[in-house]
């Protein structure tokens, strides 16, 4: 079982958001812990206030260190002591490390994980230092919050966790496993709108199948994501493959 802990100022947007379908059911089979803190509840101030002006000027309003520490000290008294040690707490952050399917397997094998979000221009750097183990970005864009990030992630992390998925194996063999796409899928009916499902697929050839699907991916990850492909370890059926794809269709 993994929990997570997410620190945010809208905690109604991470619980609507993560308490459904797949998610949901994994949470009601005690295989995920979801819990959204409002770090509002954790300042001192009088008017709630969680922000203020960065020093030396700028644009916008930078979230205070206290209440995020205080929040934090909060969740990690929820912790059992044996586990304190091994938590790690996520900020979202565009000035992160960029999060890939690796860093998913890697967070999935903690018990706990701890995720901040940042609203505003983000968050004092002393906060950062003093709770933050690992700063986190889904991509090269902003967003006005960390929530939808933090959402992302854990939907992905969750899928590594045993028995999230009907079928355990659909994580190591679904899209970005190995650094390949996912080959295309088909289901019913066999031909809509003129368009027919692969003749492959239907020869009941496993064999064929299996080399069908393996080129496909092979193809899709060399033009779609050829920074993906370059870290591809091609084997020499793999090369097979592509060199036969490529002469019958003319690349």
């Amino acid at each position: 079982m993994i929990n997570f802990y997410v620190m945010t100022l809208f905690p109604e947007m991470v619980e609507n958001g993560l308490n459904v379908s797949i998610l949901k059911r994994a949470k009601e089979a005690g295989r995920l812990g979801f819990e959204a803190i409002n770090i509002r509840d954790y300042t001192l101030d009088k008017h709630m206030k969680v922000d203020d002006y960065p020093y030396s000027g700028g644009a916008g309003m930078l979230m205070n260190p206290d209440p995020i520490v205080r929040c934090h000290n909060a969740v990690m008294d929820k912790i059992p002591e044996e586990r304190k040690g091994k938590v790690r707490t996520i900020y979202l952050s565009p000035a992160g490390r960029m999060f890939n399917q690796d860093m998913a397997r890697d967070f999935a094998k903690s018990e706990d994980l701890i995720f901040i979000c940042g609203h505003y221009e983000g968050i004092d750097q002393r906060a950062i230092d003093m709770v933050v183990t690992d700063e986190v970005s889904i991509g090269d864009y902003v967003l006005t919050g960390g929530e939808l990030a933090a959402m992302v992630m854990i939907d992905s992390i969750s899928r590594m966790v045993s028995g999230v998925l009907h079928n355990d194996d659909s994580a190591e063999t679904e899209t970005f496993s190995g650094n390949l796409l996912e080959y295309p899928q088909y289901t019913h009916p066999e031909i809509y709108e003129g368009r027919r499902v692969p003749p492959v697929l239907l020869s009941g050839n496993h064999k064929l199948i299996d080399e069908w699907k393996r080129t496909q991916s092979l193809v899709r990850t060399r033009e779609r994501r050829p920074d993906l492909f370059e870290k591809v370890e091609l084997s020499k059926q793999d090369k097979k493959l592509l060199k036969k794809y490529d002469e019958e269709t003319g690349v």
